[in-house]
């Protein structure tokens, strides 16, 4: 453990924030979570971990909340492309002006390091069969979700100093077990329907490239930048990945086989050839933080994993396509209750 031993992490009650908050823990770090709760049931198994949250939105987040802090690792977004499509005005506040927010108040309040994640749905459309990097390359954003990313990593780098050091990760799409679910990302979602369906569905045509990266693999880049040296990682961006994690979704769809033996490939086509197409370079992160960052999981690892999650909680068919495991539809199901109203507050 760093130097920087009490971190808030907020949407700590996320697919990511549930693994990390565990990661850290064991690590033997102080942790606060800090998460509005829209998904703090969505719990396909248990989890035993135990510590301080606070049930606030990050949008009402003040400096009074972040006293005593040393490091912020900021997850909580409105969380992928579908979902940031949902209410982009709303994925501005929240993603954007959230970040921005909080980023102010951690600096005020005397915290020394926000790790922010980004992520590579900026690249967007790629009209090169070049791997991207993170300086130099293009940033196309289709998406509300994708252009709140890229603007909050722009702000953070001017909010940057020698007090306060700001690290940007943007992951590839992530994979892989954890205690909150999501099967509304491609490869989870891909070897949960072999699992409970016998089929694997590809929704596109199968030829978009998705860079992606196992959940723990993740986490430790996060780790890595609150335990790398300022002067290493202040105000850069790295892409998250290991060195071979560019993939066709076909090429997913053939591991999800691969974990899930006799299952078949079908291509349902409802999405159309889908515009988001990169791949992109990993160079950075696995030269500069190799120190720090030793990525340890690939494709049938991680698919393993997912059927040994399926099999310790009889994982259904229900699940996979229920709300529980599906991020828009459980904003829909809180909407639909009068739990939340329109601008995603609680009532």
């Amino acid at each position: 453990m760093a130097d920087l031993a009490k971190v808030l992490v907020t949407g700590d009650k996320g697919y990511v924030g549930s693994v990390l908050t565990d990661i850290l823990l064991r690590r033997g770090y102080l942790v606060t979570g800090y998460d509005t709760g829209y998904y703090k049931d969505c719990l396909v198994e248990s989890s035993v971990t135990t510590y301080s949250s606070l049930d606030r939105d990050i949008r009402d987040i003040s400096t009074s909340d972040l006293e005593g802090i040393d490091a912020v690792v900021h997850l909580a977004a409105l969380s992928n492309d579908p979902l940031g499509e949902f209410a982009p005005k709303l994925t501005e506040q929240i993603n954007l002006e959230g970040t921005i927010r909080l980023a102010k108040c951690a600096r005020d309040a005397g915290v020394q390091r926000l790790v922010y994640a980004s992520s590579q749905s900026m690249y967007g459309v790629s009209n090169t069969d070049h791997e991207l990097d993170e300086d130099d390359s293009d940033k196309n954003a289709i998406t509300a979700y994708a252009r709140t990313k890229w603007d909050a990593e722009l702000t953070l780098r001017k909010l940057s100093d020698s007090d306060f050091t700001v690290v940007c990760f943007r992951p590839s799409t992530i994979f892989g077990s954890s205690p909150r679910l999501r099967c509304d990302i491609v490869f989870n979602s891909l070897v949960a329907c072999a699992y409970t369906t016998g089929k694997i569905e590809i929704k596109s045509d199968g030829t978009p490239w998705r860079p992606v990266v196992h959940v723990r693999d993740a986490c430790s880049a996060f780790i890595a930048g609150l335990e790398a040296p300022a002067s290493v990682v202040n105000g850069r961006s790295y892409n998250v990945g290991i060195s071979d994690g560019n993939y066709s979704v076909r090429d997913l769809a053939e591991a999800a086989g691969r974990a899930v033996p006799g299952s078949v490939i079908t291509y349902t086509g409802e999405h159309g050839p889908d515009a988001r197409t990169y791949q992109v370079s990993f160079q950075r992160i696995l030269t500069e933080l190799s120190e720090w960052y030793q990525p340890e999981w690939d494709l049938d690892r991680g698919g393993q994993e997912l059927v040994d999650l399926f099999d310790r909680v009889g994982f259904t068919e229900d699940q996979f396509r229920g709300r529980e495991t599906n991020r828009l539809d459980q904003l829909n199901y809180l909407i639909n209750a009068g739990q939340l109203d329109a601008e995603l507050r609680w009532l």
